[in-house]
């Protein structure tokens, strides 16, 4: 037998009680020195992580350079490249620019102010989410740390859950990291979102994100969750928490010092008829592979919390069917539900990580060919784009052209999901805005409206 076969067919096996506390250890840019297994790579390898990481964060804690990196294995290994900078992930001009600088030893007023400017060129908030999907309350203020892009769906970004226990490099949400309040989304407010849920009876799903949530101590969890159960609060049927605790520090749900707090929280909005959703973010099959994680997902399922795996299809970590489907697998086998496949955004270190849309979608075919019908609700490859969360179904040929099938899994307005559309077959194209549409026609179905929601938000913005 295979050692994948073996990894797919082993007893799953679960004791919380065998996990005591352990000490949450982490490291950011001033600690490289630190990291004792960083001593195997050049001075000139880490002379290039330090320049990255002086614009995009580097955050990484002792489970993940204990657990999850194959040292024997740097720097190709994908969990490294998850969470280590690469020269790569700065665009040549902007390596060079800060390099200089710091080679030379400038002054921190004068690199904070280059980092400053690299940043603000890396389109540090795609998709309009700030000028598009902060909703207002009834005198007009703008709501922080609320996103009210889809009908059903609010996004909440508790100011306690503004980081993560480590940083992924490819985070299309970097921009909450690195420091910068102008370029956070955040809210302090239990209140505020409870009275805005109040007023918005058509919202069915709570979506807790961040950064990271399960960063946040059980206390302050219990603050935004617990009121919900109030009968005001019927309408909101499905909670979900964005997380990559799973992933990056699953002790959370184990040894951790309010763990059981916390499970017996989620036990008992589960117990009132809520749906509970961890929305875990799992990119490559090695994050499940090891025991501490199995575990924290078997006492999830046993608080009746339903978890869905979602990740981004990246070049250098998961540009392979073959990983693709293992994870499917694996997930499947754990409980988990295969839920999206992302497009990785037009953020950060984009240039990177981007994958062609043609080759994502034949990455998302040739797995979905490998596993059964349980593996097969994942969606994807899917963009989140502006107007709406797009859907790559296929490349086929029409009337003797060659086009992208795309249709809306979710969109601005609700009367756009599940209709086709196509685009233009570009073999180039790695994003939604580098499509147009096909058969010569100059506009999308949905384009005048869109544009009509666009302006009318932007006019209330300015």
């Amino acid at each position: 037998m295979t050692a994948q076969a073996q990894s797919l067919t082993r007893p799953i096996t679960f004791n919380a009680a065998r996990f005591e506390p352990v000490p949450f250890k982490v490291y950011t840019q001033r600690d490289f020195d630190q990291i004792v297994p960083l001593a195997k790579l050049s001075e000139a390898q880490r002379f290039e992580m330090k320049v990255v990481s002086s614009v995009l964060p580097f955050r990484v804690n002792q489970y993940v350079i204990d657990e999850l990196i194959d040292w024997d294995n740097i720097p190709a290994d994908p969990m490294f490249q998850l969470t280590f900078p690469q020269r790569g992930m700065l665009a040549p001009e902007h390596f060079d620019r800060i390099a200089t600088l710091l080679e030379h030893g400038a002054d921190k007023k004068d690199v904070d102010a280059a980092v400053d400017a690299v940043r603000h060129e890396l389109n540090p908030h795609p998709a309009d989410q700030m000028e598009m999907n902060m909703p207002r309350d009834e005198h007009g203020n703008r709501l922080e740390g609320i996103q009210h892009k889809y009908r059903e769906t609010v996004l909440f970004f508790p100011s306690q859950g503004q980081t993560c226990h480590s940083y992924c490099t490819f985070c299309f949400r970097w921009a909450q990291f690195v420091g910068d309040k102008e370029l956070r989304i955040a809210s302090s407010e239990a209140e505020t979102l409870h009275a805005y849920l109040r007023h918005h009876c058509e919202v069915t799903d709570l979506l807790f994100t961040g950064g990271d949530p399960m960063v946040m101590k059980t206390r302050h969890l219990r603050d935004y969750l617990e009121p919900l159960l109030k009968p005001e609060f019927d309408h909101i049927q499905t909670i979900r928490i964005g997380t990559k605790a799973l992933t990056f520090w699953p002790h959370r749900f184990l040894g951790a010092d309010d763990a059981d707090e916390l499970i017996a929280l989620l036990e008992r909005l589960t117990e009132a008829g809520k749906h509970v959703a961890l929305m875990t973010h799992f990119n490559h099959w090695k994050e499940l592979d090891t025991e501490a994680t199995q575990a924290a997902v078997r006492r999830l399922r046993k608080a009746g919390v339903v978890i869905r795996g979602q990740g981004p299809l990246i070049a250098h970590l998961n540009d392979d069917p073959d990983v693709w489907a293992r994870m499917w697998k694996t997930q499947v086998r754990l409980g988990i539900l295969p839920y999206y496949m992302f497009v990785e955004r037009d953020t950060g270190a984009r240039n990177y990580f981007e994958v062609p849309l043609v080759r994502a979608w034949e990455i998302y075919r040739d797995a979905m060919q490998q596993v059964s019908g349980l593996g097969r609700t994942a969606r994807g490859p899917s963009m989140s784009a502006s107007p709406g969360k797009v859907e790559i179904q296929g490349v086929t040929e029409v009337a003797g052209e060659k086009v992208f099938v795309l249709r809306f899994i979710q969109g601005r307005n609700p009367d756009w999901v599940q209709r086709p559309f196509f685009a233009k077959f570009d073999p180039q194209a790695t994003w939604f805005d580098h499509l147009k549409p096909a058969f010569g026609d100059e506009k999308w179905f949905w384009e005048d409206e869109y544009e009509a929601i666009r302006d009318d938000k932007l006019s209330i913005e300015s």
